[in-house]
């Protein structure tokens, strides 16, 4: 991927970039010449972390305290990402919360919760980031393989709110083309990160199920990310890139 866009340095904004995806694809796009912005919502010494790593790469790094499940915050978040950095090229919508559990266990509340963080705010974010992206921006949202495949019993609210993600991701991508912005959902399978390890108690179900017999890492998403978010990757819009380890083979 090359970092420049008519001589000027490439900006993102990564959602939830403190840990997991978002802090590997944050740190990916910095490797790759991309100064960056993230957000978090709680652990603010994790975030940190990572901006102080995305600046050993010589890149821009910036920290924002966002929750996601607020209205307002999420395009606050994006406007101010890009007034620090000086535009934005790059919207990667990670940010998520799942709520596992039998249907008759789930709350209006966690309802709420959930379809706010993981539909609502990547609306919003599309919207402010379509308002401010120039010609040849990328936006990249961040589902779930089980949303589309494989989901199983405890899922149906968590998959529920990321299978949204795809009706969003087609229709925009057909708005956004003539501008030529690229509107692309990831789908991974089960990956390795704090909230499902590959050593937990829910991991051998999961990784028996793919047909390579692991998890995946953060890093094999991340690139993933980088290059739908590159230059190179100009002719794809509108789809879903799967990296599963053949969880749907």
């Amino acid at each position: 991927m090359t970092s420049t866009i008519t001589g000027t340095t490439r900006t993102a904004l990564v959602t939830g970039g403190s840990r997991g995806i978002g802090a590997a694809t944050a740190l990916r796009l910095a490797r790759e010449g991309v100064d960056v912005a993230l957000t978090y919502v709680q652990d603010e010494a994790a975030a940190h972390e990572v901006v102080a790593r995305i600046r050993s790469y010589g890149r821009r790094g910036i920290a924002l305290r966002v929750d996601s499940a607020d209205p307002e915050a999420v395009p606050a978040a994006v406007a101010d990402a890009a007034q620090a950095l000086g535009r934005l090229d790059i919207l990667v919508n990670n940010a998520g919360i799942g709520v596992l559990g039998p249907i008759g266990t789930l709350t209006p509340a966690d309802v709420d919760r959930v379809l706010a963080v993981n539909v609502r705010a990547v609306f919003l974010a599309c919207r402010a980031a379509a308002g401010l992206m120039e010609h040849g921006g990328r936006i990249v949202s961040i589902g779930t393989a089980l949303s589309r495949h494989a989901g199983g019993p405890g899922s149906t609210l968590y998959a529920m709110s990321k299978s949204a993600l795809a009706g969003l991701t087609k229709p925009l991508a057909r708005e956004l083309g003539p501008r030529g912005i690229t509107v692309n959902l990831v789908q991974p399978g089960p990956v390795d990160t704090d909230l499902n390890p590959a050593d937990g108690p829910f991991a051998s179900g999961q990784r028996a199920a793919t047909a390579l017999d692991r998890f995946g890492t953060t890093d094999e998403v991340a690139s993933l990310v980088a290059y739908l978010a590159g230059e190179e990757a100009a002719y794809i819009t509108g789809t879903e890139v799967v990296v599963d380890g053949g969880h749907a083979a």
